[in-house]
Parts: structure tokens; C-alpha cells; sequence
């Protein structure tokens, strides 16, 4: 029988010779990961189902990183971090990313793969919709709620239905000017916020090859603003090269079989790609940056899994190089690692942060998830009241970032620098040269 990459994970995971979409299985999962949003939640159950006593299934295999509400003086939010702490210190758990430590690495979907967690042919459940970013590592990753998790947490294994794979193939180069971000919104604008639920959503072909890891990372990141149960990318020495670097736990990869089954096969001729934007207040209400350039703006924001990677910076400043912002302009790194490296990347002998501040931003030294999901008033970068705002970041519904009066419209780095720059959005082939 022959099956898709996420067939033969789920297959392997559920110690069978082959699965068909809509099938369900008793799935083992390789890692289990929570934060200090739901991470109390998913704890509080397990105790209330497994007894006060019970432990994890595995303690090498539970991942705890506290990214969402940490630097506030939110006192429900500081204990959302205390239970993880003391429920790490009553597991015996090794896999803490304790904030105000030396250990404390930022946004969970990045820290997972910088810190070796995300292998190919693995499953990775996660108590976070984005959760699905790992899936650029060949492997199948996914968000799960609460209730699951504390299920995982005891057990180990959940029961999954097996989802049809939609496959989309990008032929041909991507011109200098786009980025993942631009290749995943233009996907999202065709098939819906609704148009993959409880599908994979695989990428292919020669453009979505040639991309580096982290942009891999951007596509597979907002499957699920698709509705899509995960999303999935073959292994080349482009992954090899990143885990080599990050983990020596050995993994299998997985491809899929000749004649394998997909639900669609979209194919674009990446050559033909445009700067894309999603308009408020939903991913799939999409555009083309040239097409809203009377769009005025007050803010423009860099950061989030999605976009505060360090090649999102990098290609920010690109941009940014030599140039002023003409709004305020908030740039917030997704991990430890990627704040030091706006300290050690250079451009033309410059670091990062130096040409952000020379270009009037603000640069934010903390590494956590910031502005993206709003959350208390003293989260650095929040949206409050009517702001119009052009982000790197995954959402734009209504209060997502702040106020539910906030104008959200998502974009690539290099959009989003060019638009800081001019004041209104712009497409970043004025600018780029």
C-alpha cells in the first residue's frame, strides 16, 4: 500500500504496516511539549486523572517552555510559570526552559528546534496550535488541547484519525523578493482559512527545496491557519545540516511512496509569486502589497514563531539598512539565540541591532511570543486601541494583538520593513535593491 510522509510517521507510530486516511490509531508520541499557558491546565488534569502521585510517561520526552505572558508584572500570569517550575521539580523533569535562567530560550516552536526536539520521523504533540511549525522538519507535529496532553502526559500515546494529505508544489526559482510567508499566504488566500481542516498540507517542488530551514519553518507554521492538522516537508541535507548541528538522537527519515494518494495537488510557478498580504481581520483576506499601498499605518511590528526568526531579521534589514522608520516600529526575537545573533550577524560589517536602532526601531532584548497574542497591558509591543499595523506574525483577528479595535495586516519581513519605512504598506520592490 502506498502512503504519504505523514501515512508512513503515523504508521510507524502506531506500530502498523501501513494507514489510510480516516483511519484511527493509537499513536506513541516521541515528544509532548506545554508552555505557561496551558501547560497549568494540562498538569491540573493529569493530577486529577492519574492521581496526585502519578508521573509522566517518559521525563526525557516532556518538553516545558514558559514564551507567552513572562515578562509582566501579571501576577496570574507569574503563576502560571511557578506550576511549571514546581511540577518540573516534582517529575524530576530535564527539559525546563526556565525564564529568568541560563536555560531560558524564548518562543516554544523555535526553542523546540534549536534545542534538537523537532527529528524527522517523529511525532510532536504540543498544547499550541503552532505546533505544526516542526512539521519542516519531516515529521509529523501538531496542536492538541489540554485534556489530550494530560492523556499524553500519562500515557504516551493518543488516539489520532489519520488525515488525507493536500500536496502544494512550487516549481521554478523564488525571486529575491518573497519569502515563505508570501509563499504561505498566497496558499491560505486560495484555499480558505477552512480549505485544509483536518488535513496534512505537504510542500513540494524545486522553490519550497531550496529554501532554508527556518523558511520552511514559515510555511509549515500557519497550516493551521488553513485548518490544517499539520503540515510536512521531505528531508534533504538542508535538514540534515540544522539537526547536525542541534542533536545527535538518531531519526529515520521518511518519503513518500511512488503512487502515493493526495486529496489535491495545487502546483504554482514560483517565477509568478508577488508580495502577498492578508487584510483584517482574517489570514485568507488576501492581497497584493502593491495593491494597498493607500493603506496608512501607525505601526509596524517584527517577531512571533512565524516572523522573529533570524533570517527574518536578516531580510528586515535588508531593508531597513541606511533607511528611518516612519512609525514606531517594535522588533521582539523568538529565542535567546536569535537575540544574540542581532548582536553577531552583520550586513556590510554592521550588526543587525545597530542598523535596527539607526533606523529608529525598537528593539525588544527579551525573547518571548511579546505582542502576538496580546495578553497583559504591560506586554511589550501591545496593540491598543485603533492602531493599524502591518505584522510578521500569524493572526489578524480582532483583539489578537491587543485591542479588538486594532487594524491587524500580515505580511513578510521584507513587506513589513519596507511599509515601516514609507509609513503605508508597501511592496518591498520599491526598496529592495
Amino acid at each position: 500500500m502506498s502512503m504519504t510522509m505523514t501515512e508512513k510517521i503515523l504508521a510507524r507510530a502506531a506500530g502498523k504496516q501501513a494507514v489510510a486516511p480516516g483511519d484511527n490509531v493509537w499513536v506513541a508520541a516521541d515528544v509532548l511539549m506545554t508552555h505557561d499557558v496551558c501547560g497549568p491546565g494540562t498538569i491540573g488534569i493529569f493530577k486529577r486523572e492519574f492521581g496526585a502521585g502519578a508521573r509522566v510517561w517518559d521525563r526525557e520526552r516532556v518538553v516545558l517552555i514558559p514564551d507567552h505572558y513572562i515578562f509582566t508584572k501579571d501576577d496570574k500570569a507569574h503563576r502560571n510559570v511557578d506550576i511549571l517550575r514546581a511540577f518540573a521539580a516534582e517529575q524530576g523533569l530535564p527539559h525546563l526552559y526556565d525564564v529568568g535562567t541560563s536555560r531560558y530560550k524564548g518562543v516554544c516552536h523555535i526553542a523546540l528546534a534549536e534545542e534538537g526536539h523537532t527529528r524527522p520521523g517523529e511525532v510532536l504533540f504540543g498544547t499550541d496550535s503552532h505546533t505544526c511549525t516542526a512539521g519542516a522538519f519531516n515529521e509529523f507535529a501538531t496542536g492538541i488541547g489540554n485534556t489530550d496532553a494530560a492523556f499524553v502526559m500519562g500515557t504516551g500515546k493518543l488516539l489520532v484519525k489519520v488525515p488525507p494529505t493536500m500536496r502544494f508544489t512550487f516549481e521554478g526559482e523564488v525571486p529575491p523578493y518573497i519569502l515563505g510567508k508570501d509563499m504561505i499566504l498566497q496558499i491560505i488566500g486560495d484555499v480558505g482559512v477552512d480549505g485544509a481542516t483536518y488535513r496534512a498540507m505537504e510542500f513540494a517542488g524545486e522553490a519550497v527545496m531550496r529554501l532554508s530551514m527556518e523558511e520552511r519553518m514559515t510555511l509549515a507554521n500557519m497550516v493551521i491557519e488553513a485548518g490544517g492538522k499539520n503540515g510536512i516537508i521531505a528531508c534533504d541535507e538542508t535538514t540534515r545540516a540544522y539537526l547536525r548541528a542541534r542533536t545527535t538522537r538518531p531519526y529515520t527519515e521518511v518519503a513518500n511512496d511512488a503512487g502515493a494518494r493526495f486529496v489535491t495537488d495545487r502546483r504554482y510557478d514560483a517565477r509568478r509569486l508577488e508580495p502577498v498580504v492578508a487584510k483584517p481581520h482574517s489570514p485568507d483576506n488576501r492581497a497584493l502589497a502593491r495593491e494597498l499601498g493607500d493603506v496608512r499605518l501607525t505601526r509596524a511590528y517584527i517577531g512571533s514563531c512565524t516572523g522573529g526568526k533570524i533570517t527574518d531579521f536578516i531580510n528586515a534589514a535588508r531593508v531597513l539598512k541606511g533607511r528611518r522608520v516612519a512609525v514606531d516600529t517594535f522588533l521582539v526575537p523568538s529565542t535567546t539565540e536569535v537575540s544574540t545573533g542581532l548582536r553577531t550577524h552583520t550586513i556590510d560589517g554592521r550588526a543587525l541591532l545597530d542598523i535596527f536602532r539607526d533606523a529608529g526601531c525598537q528593539v525588544s532584548v527579551d525573547a518571548s511570543c511579546a505582542a502576538c497574542l496580546g495578553g497583559p497591558r504591560d506586554t511589550f509591543g501591545r496593540i491598543n486601541g485603533p492602531e493599524v499595523c502591518i505584522s510578521t506574525t500569524n493572526r489578524n483577528f480582532p483583539g489578537r494583538m491587543g485591542a479588538k479595535e486594532g487594524q491587524v495586516y500580515l505580511a513578510s519581513p521584507y513587506t513589513v520593513a519596507a511599509s515601516a519605512v514609507t509609513g503605508r504598506i508597501t511592496d518591498p520592490r520599491e526598496l529592495l535593491q
